[in-house]
């Protein structure tokens, strides 16, 4: 049985990637639930267009970010080759 500090066999994530996706996974989905929220609620109310920009801009900070964490785990995998 292989101990939990051991280097998983190839083609596997270790926990710290696994997590790091998932973090990035679920800022994706909060990120597109809070964009469509906002923009309805804002649509309703009648915010300044000014609003819509700034959620806009908020969300594609956030999915930058995400893509970025996707990015840095996916070519960590490529180097230890999995």
């Amino acid at each position: 049985m292989r101990k939990k500090t051991d280097r998983p066999a190839t083609g596997q994530r270790t926990d710290a990637e696994k997590a790091e996706i998932r973090q990035a996974s679920g800022m994706i989905v909060i990120a597109m639930l809070a964009w469509a929220g906002l923009q309805a609620i804002g649509g309703l109310l009648e915010w300044p267009i000014r609003f819509a920009f700034l959620i806009d801009m908020l969300c594609l900070a956030a999915l930058g970010w995400s893509g970025w964490t996707i990015l840095k785990v996916w070519r960590a995998g490529a180097r230890k080759g999995s």
